[in-house]
């Protein structure tokens, strides 16, 4: 069985199903996130449910080098779009609402937060990123509105669907948090990004591997994959320092990330295949620095096996969904 032609088609050329396949079909041009960051914090930070944060967690590894304390949305999105725009010659953006927990305040001012980045220039979505255990009802509702005026993610930090391992990095929720907020942000028909880490210590390749069959169950709309990496003034170097934490080499991590698209609905988008941060700050491993050497393994491991996202989904359903099928030669099954 060989890679089909209506999947390739429909993904151009790729072998997974794409973000950025998907914007340019969306909006058919180059859109690039900004990413924002505001004075949110965390009920794993501030005691609400726990005091520390997660234990991998730095936040300086998802802020713009160039962030200037208080700086208001409109001003981060001035500075975001202009080196875009002198980099790729690119005019949309979707705002990134990417630092701590994006959802953890009060729906009104969140409001406002969230209609200054859309009254930028050339905003023409937004990404919410958050944890399952803070978006109550008012939140969702909010979010809902917005998404029937833009293109918008819900970006849920689910982390490791096992409790053993939100316990061990300090999460402050567990698997039935992230499955009602799931369950209430689909009765608002909003697309679902999950954010999870491969890797943790104590999971095996089979217990990651049953991840995938959770989110085709649960119809989650997009995925971002990060390999666990370590980053400085963390718990987690600490752990790392001493021994306590094994990591994956690069060609483990690349055959992972293709038996876990292998099991993945082919409907579902992949926002991202590794993590990787600032290079210094990374502790390790190095090889999280070269995401683009990273995402060309990925490529070249799908092609030397002649695979694709969904290929073992497919034939545990018989079929891929209907609108991948375009013709009985590009049938999956």
């Amino acid at each position: 069985m060989h890679f089909p032609l209506a999947l390739r088609d429909r993904w151009r050329g790729k072998r997974f199903n794409s973000f950025n396949r998907e914007l340019r079909d969306v909006f058919n041009a180059r859109v690039y996130k900004i990413g924002l960051r505001l004075d949110f914090t965390c009920p794993n930070r501030d005691g609400t449910v726990a005091v520390g944060g997660c234990i991998y967690c730095n936040n300086a590894s998802h802020t713009p080098r160039d962030y200037r304390p208080r700086s208001s949305v409109t001003a981060q999105l001035e500075q975001g779009a202009r080196a875009i725009e002198r980099r790729h010659k690119a005019g949309k953006f979707i705002a990134y609402f990417q630092s701590y927990t994006n959802t953890y305040d009060a729906a009104a001012r969140l409001e406002k937060l969230y209609r200054e980045a859309l009254d930028f220039p050339g905003v023409v979505g937004l990404a919410i990123a958050t944890r399952p255990d803070c978006v109550p009802d008012a939140t969702l509702d909010l979010i809902r509105d917005l998404s029937k005026q833009t293109y918008l993610w819900l970006e849920l930090g689910l982390e490791s669907m096992y409790d053993r391992t939100l316990d061990w990095v300090n999460r402050g929720h567990d698997l039935n948090d992230y499955l009602d907020a799931v369950e209430r942000a689909k009765a608002r028909d909003l697309r679902i990004c999950t954010h999870l880490i491969l890797g943790f210590p104590g999971e095996t390749r089979d217990d990651i591997l049953a991840t995938p069959a959770l989110l085709n169950r649960l119809g989650i709309d997009g995925v971002k994959l990060h390999n666990l990496h370590v980053i400085q003034n963390t718990p987690l170097e600490k752990l790392y320092q001493r021994g306590q934490v094994p990591l994956f080499a690069r060609d483990e991590y690349v055959d992972l990330v293709v038996e876990f698209l292998e099991l993945l609905n082919p409907k579902v988008i992949i926002h991202r295949l590794s993590g990787e941060t600032y290079r210094a700050i990374t502790v390790a491993p190095d090889w999280s620095i070269d995401k683009i050497g990273v995402h060309n393994a990925v490529f070249k491991a799908f092609e030397d096996r002649d695979t694709w996202q969904g290929r073992l989904y497919a034939r545990e359903h018989g079929r891929a969904p209907r609108e991948f099928v375009s013709s009985p030669e590009g049938a999956v099954n």
